[in-house]
């Protein structure tokens, strides 16, 4: 099981678990929120013969299991027990800052049938302090952003290169069919010479040697590529850095067949030579 990465989040209510469970969906990680500790060995079985299908785990064990997650230390044994390694993300803030994110929420603290909130988080404090001290990373999240949380689970557990952790994909498309919805980016080429007009490129597509020749021997064409690919490489690092997990990058000529479908197999060459993680679609090439 060396080659599964097992993070159990546990903390306080109202740290911002959820959040962390987020982040770490967007990182390609395996999530399960409030699973029930004694389970959480039998899961372990099961990504281990997964046969590498699922080797990225985080699970969230806190005091919502109730009488359950006093079992968290018999399970975090019996994971040591079958050579599992894990590591244990503990998520904590100052009591005012949970009280007024209770408030500002209205849920209820899963131990606020002791009395007030501020007696629960008491109580969740005495009965985490064991768990809290086994942690390999305590992240208080007082002061920290949504988005703030994010970049630093992001940095601890990523599982690669920044550039391995945004997914980029790349839309030929025609605007006679509409622009995709999900697009983060459009860029318009309907302003290259069209192979279209040529008969005997008319009935091939952008992958096709010919149509690629005619699309990359305008001096315009080459002068618009660099400009894009400019862009595009000062923009991935600025997504990277917000935390956005997929970027989808359309571009569209008239009908999605010819200048659209060059123009994106070249811009994927670059982005791949950059270790990016690229998909490309040709929406519309098959379309009459």
């Amino acid at each position: 099981m060396e080659n599964i990465r097992f993070v159990i989040i546990t903390g306080l209510s109202g740290a911002g678990k959820s959040q962390a469970v987020h982040s770490f969906e967007d990182l390609g990680y395996f999530c399960i929120d409030n699973l029930p500790p004694m389970l959480i060995p039998k899961f372990a079985e099961v990504a281990a013969q997964s046969e590498g299908k699922i080797n990225r785990i985080a699970l969230v064990s806190d005091i919502r299991g109730g009488d359950f997650f006093s079992n968290l230390q018999e399970a975090l044994q019996m994971l040591r027990g079958v050579g599992l390694g894990y590591e244990i993300l503990f998520l904590e803030a100052d009591d005012d800052v949970l009280i007024c994110r209770f408030k500002e929420t209205r849920r209820r603290h899963p131990l606020s049938s002791l009395g007030s909130i501020t007696e629960g988080i008491k109580e969740e404090r005495r009965l985490l302090a064991e768990i809290r001290s086994q942690a390999d990373k305590i992240i208080d999240t007082s002061d920290l952003s949504p988005q703030q949380l994010k970049e630093e689970i992001t940095t601890l557990y990523a599982p690669g290169s920044e550039e391995e952790n945004i997914l980029i994909t790349l839309v030929a498309f025609g605007f006679k069919y509409g622009v995709p919805l999900d697009s983060d980016l459009v860029f318009d080429v309907r302003f290259l010479p069209n192979p279209h007009y040529v008969e005997h490129l008319r009935p091939l597509t952008g992958c096709d040697e010919n149509v690629k020749e005619y699309v990359w021997k305008w001096t315009i064409t080459h002068k618009f590529f660099q400009k894009l690919v400019d862009m595009v490489e000062f923009l991935v690092p600025c997504y990277i850095k917000e935390g956005k997990p997929q970027l989808v990058i359309s571009i569209g000529c008239t009908g999605g067949k010819h200048r659209s479908v060059a123009i994106v197999n070249e811009l994927e060459k670059i982005l791949k030579g950059k270790n990016y993680r690229v998909i490309t679609e040709y929406r519309d090439i098959s379309k009459a």
